[in-house]
């Protein structure tokens, strides 16, 4: 057993099994077990898997145009701050380098106090802790982690408390027998600390996950771990060794957001966000670096942002406006 599953082991033997979000939190964040606090690395070619901001310098170019748009759409105030969640290895820094940048993760960094900016955010929302349920007689159910025989099991636990009863009734179309459910309140949580944070600015939040009507297509939940670029649906083996994600539920994200000032700006492809940044000057900027070999390189990442994770991941772009109702109604022009 890992040493992170000693660890969880040792926890359901004094106590019983345990909530999934307790698991995945110790699995993913342990300070020393943890798979992002490990010493290896776990993205790019030789680790687990890609995110876009791997894809340097295209990305990082095409989304600091994109936050300039929001920068002059604010009128270029003076004290105009980014702040990224999720920031790991700081990739973005250099290209948000103009303004001022805040990198602020899980356990690490703060989020600064009545600032005005963009909070962006790559694949924060999916790693975020998450409470698993199944819909049985009527009702839905925790399903909570056990240990037999020296191995980490699933174990139906009891009915869900209020608030996670609200978020699936909610956020989910009609329940169904048997079908399986994840519950992130954490996600809602974060938003909460964002909208208090902001006086005026934009959430931009990069992720994959599903609409209230297209969570219809996982009937056994999106729980899934990663582990040398292959997904594995196993996500209680090899604690701490592989990633864990969940879905991002972009209408508990938009229903919630608008519930705490954070009104619904665009919602749409990572691919037409891209497009959107680069066609004003058709990627000169992005693509401009002089000498064959960088040239082919960089073309090669716009392909792969715009036809692979272009169409897979979606942009979630939400406004805080002045004041804090987000209810003018105004939509950013494109």
């Amino acid at each position: 057993m890992t040493p992170a599953g000693e660890l969880l082991a040792a926890e359901i033997r004094r106590n019983g099994p345990i909530p999934f979000r307790r698991f995945m939190e110790v699995a993913l964040y342990h300070p020393e077990y943890g798979y992002y606090r490990r010493a290896r690395d776990p993205f790019g070619k030789h680790g687990d898997f890609f995110t876009a901001e791997q894809i340097q310098p295209v990305f990082g170019i095409l989304m600091a145009a994109r936050i300039r748009h929001l920068y002059r759409q604010m009128g270029s105030p003076r004290e105009f701050t980014v702040v990224e969640l999720g920031a790991g290895r700081r990739e973005m820094a250099e290209a948000f380098a103009e303004w001022n940048y805040v990198p602020v993760d899980i356990d690490s960094g703060a989020m600064p106090e009545n600032f005005a900016g963009v909070v962006f955010s790559n694949e924060f929302f999916d790693a975020l802790p998450v409470d698993a349920a199944v819909y049985r007689n009527g009702a839905f159910h925790e399903q909570r982690v056990a240990l037999e025989d020296g191995a980490f099991r699933w174990h139906t636990g009891e009915v869900v408390g209020a608030a996670a009863d609200h978020y699936l009734r909610r956020y989910y179309l009609p329940p169904e027998e048997g079908r399986w459910y994840e519950v992130n309140l954490e996600a809602l949580a974060w938003l909460q600390r964002m909208a208090a944070a902001l006086t005026k600015g934009y959430v931009l939040s990069v992720d994959y996950g599903f609409t209230r009507a297209e969570s219809v297509r996982f009937p056994a939940g999106t729980l899934m771990g990663y582990r040398r670029h292959t997904a594995r649906e196993d996500v209680l083996a090899e604690a701490g060794l592989r990633d864990i994600t969940s879905h991002v539920n972009f209408t508990a994200l938009q229903e919630s957001g608008a519930a705490c000032g954070l009104e619904n700006e665009r919602f749409e492809t990572l691919a037409r966000t891209l497009l959107a940044a680069g066609e004003p000057d058709r990627f000169a900027v992005a693509l401009g670096a002089g000498g064959a070999a960088e040239d082919l390189r960089r073309r090669m990442q716009l392909k792969t942002l715009l036809f692979g994770m272009g169409e897979t991941f979606q942009v979630l772009l939400q406004r805080k406006t002045e004041g804090g109702d987000g209810g003018e109604n105004r939509k950013e022009k494109p």
